[in-house]
């Protein structure tokens, strides 16, 4: 059963190529727990207490990867993401609302703009804090 060490090396290694190519971490804690095989292996441990170990060592680092703050990521809603939306946070200048609803410039264009909800109608700068398909939704800057 000497193959057994040099497989714990050859996994840890299609484990580590296989993560690079998906990104997701969790093929990182397979890795971890091939690694305590190995090391089981070198060690002199059994065959069972290596797939033991093994196991136990890959079940736990991905339980704690899941509680982690990587492992939870939160979805935020694309309308608000600043990350995906550069013209949030954007300032523009409001000449006069009709029921919560104004049409203004942006960018060189005329945009559809609305007011956030408990925002009051007023010619002003306005912050953008959503956009909704081509509507900007704005909060007063001031």
């Amino acid at each position: 059963m000497h193959w057994v060490s040099g497989m714990w090396w050859i996994a840890v290694g299609a484990l580590l190529i296989g993560e690079l190519l998906t990104g997701t971490f969790y093929l990182l804690m397979v890795a971890c727990g091939c690694i305590a095989g190995g090391l089981v292996r070198v060690a002199g441990g059994s065959v069972e207490l290596q797939w033991a170990i093994a196991a136990l060592v890959a079940a736990l680092a991905v339980y704690l990867l899941q509680r982690s703050r990587r492992g939870r990521a939160v979805r935020v809603n694309p309308e608000h993401n600043p990350d995906i939306n550069l013209d949030i946070g954007a300032t523009l200048d409001v000449a006069g609302w009709r029921d919560g609803a104004a049409r203004a410039m942006y960018r060189g264009a005329e945009w559809d703009v609305e007011l956030a909800p408990g925002e009051s109608e007023h010619a002003g700068r306005f912050r953008i804090v959503a956009v909704r398909g081509s509507r900007l939704v704005v909060r007063d800057a001031t």
